[in-house]
């Protein structure tokens, strides 16, 4: 099944390829396994483990199947949903209290995993819940989650727009992941072209040329001094295809990424 973003609550193989989570996401692994990147820390997430992604933060993951396959339950709350949901139940948030944290992973508690076993027989054939019963499970999972993690308040009920950051910091922790620079200078709180005047004055480059740059850099370390395989790392820094990776890799040292991993081994 192809996800969309239409779809809020459903059963798949795979999460969304964005890099870019644009609403809170609850998941829950059912099979298989995945490792999600945040840009500074890798979580290693196995069946039965569940966590939410934040809004507005960066994120990308790889998935393992097991001979049972991949799949996993993925629930967005979005911004319309949550500040209806709170007219009633009326939760405040404290902003600026938990640092920024894209992935926030969640305890092993009884009233969440009940609450997925509750959740199976609403799913149809095609892995989605439909119409009304989508609002009252979700609602009841909205719940559970602040009633398990009351903290979560101070995220989900958080309606604010990204304000102004450091954008070297977040450049250089951020660089690996392949979203357009749209997103990044919102992300920063910027706009794009308040984003790329900054960003001149800090790098003393454009965005597109230090971004390649960076990732080159990075590539060519972990084929040099890490032993990596170039067609296992050029996804992992933000690169959409190998022939792209491989062309500007060249360009740059002149020689192709796969020459560096030969002399490597011809020196040990």
């Amino acid at each position: 099944m192809k996800e969309t973003a239409i779809s809020t609550c459903y059963i798949s193989p795979a999460p969304s390829t964005e890099q870019f989570i644009r609403d809170h996401t609850f998941t829950y692994l059912v099979e298989g396994a995945m490792t999600i990147y945040d840009g500074s820390k890798e979580y290693h997430v196995k069946p039965g483990d569940y966590g939410m992604g934040r809004r507005n933060h960066l994120s990308k993951y790889t998935k393992q199947a097991t001979d049972g396959g991949f799949r996993k339950i993925y629930i967005v709350f979005e911004q319309d949903f949550l500040k209806e949901f709170n007219v009633n139940f009326k939760h405040e948030a404290i902003i600026g209290k938990e640092p920024a944290q894209a992935i926030i992973p969640i305890d092993k508690n009884a009233l969440i995993d009940n609450f997925i076993q509750s959740l199976m027989p609403y799913f149809n054939e095609h892995g989605i819940i439909d119409g009304d019963f989508l609002h009252v499970k979700r609602s009841e999972l909205l719940l559970v989650l602040l009633k398990t993690n009351p903290q979560l308040a101070d995220v989900l009920f958080d309606f604010s727009q990204p304000e102004k950051i450091n954008l070297e910091a977040f450049m250089n922790r951020n660089y690996r992941f392949n979203v357009s620079l749209e997103r990044f200078a919102y992300l920063t709180g910027r706009s794009l072209s308040s984003f790329k005047r900054d960003f001149e004055k800090i790098f003393n480059a454009t965005p597109s040329h230090w971004l390649v740059q960076k990732r080159l850099e990075e590539a060519h370390y972990l084929l040099s001094q890490k032993q990596r395989k170039p067609s296992d790392i050029y996804l992992e820094l933000g690169f959409e295809n190998f022939s792209h990776f491989s062309f500007a890799f060249k360009k740059l040292f002149g020689h192709p990424p796969t020459q560096v991993s030969r002399n490597d081994k011809r020196e040990r």
